[in-house]
């Protein structure tokens, strides 16, 4: 007993806190967490290369970057190493940095690759980025 009588039928003060409540809460919520926790995360396989969205407005001279399947890079028609990239886009666009890039990537190319290229992008400069997919396909 914590707690000591001081008269027959007086308790004196307890000092202690009862902590079982609070240790009962947190292991409901510690099951409830380990159970949601799972059902959290994305496991889904997609093919993401086409899109049925209202396509957008092209300007007249679009500059477009291309992956191909085998990794090669391509600008306009011309293909280019992965280390001149931002040279390439650079005299492509008469260093405007806010010309928009569209870039389009052949649908075996693995998504590692699409983000590093998307970094030497942004590294060198071009924020304005849009990724080009099949029109019309569901």
């Amino acid at each position: 007993m914590a707690g000591k009588h001081q008269s027959g039928n007086d308790l004196g003060e307890m000092h202690e806190i009862n902590v079982t409540p609070f240790i009962d809460v947190m292991l409901v919520l510690l099951i409830i967490f380990m159970v949601a926790a799972p059902l959290a995360t994305v496991d889904v396989k997609v093919d993401l290369p086409s899109s049925t969205a209202e396509p957008a407005p092209k300007p007249d001279k679009p500059l477009t970057l291309t992956i191909k399947a085998d990794g090669t890079l391509a600008v306009g028609n011309d293909t280019i190493p992965k280390d001149d990239l931002p040279r390439a886009l650079d005299a492509a666009t008469n260093g405007d940095k806010e010309k928009r890039v569209f870039l389009r990537a052949d649908k075996t190319i693995d998504y590692g690759s699409l983000m590093e290229v998307m970094d030497t992008l942004r590294g060198s400069g071009y924020l304005k980025i849009a990724l080009v997919g099949l029109e019309g396909r569901s």
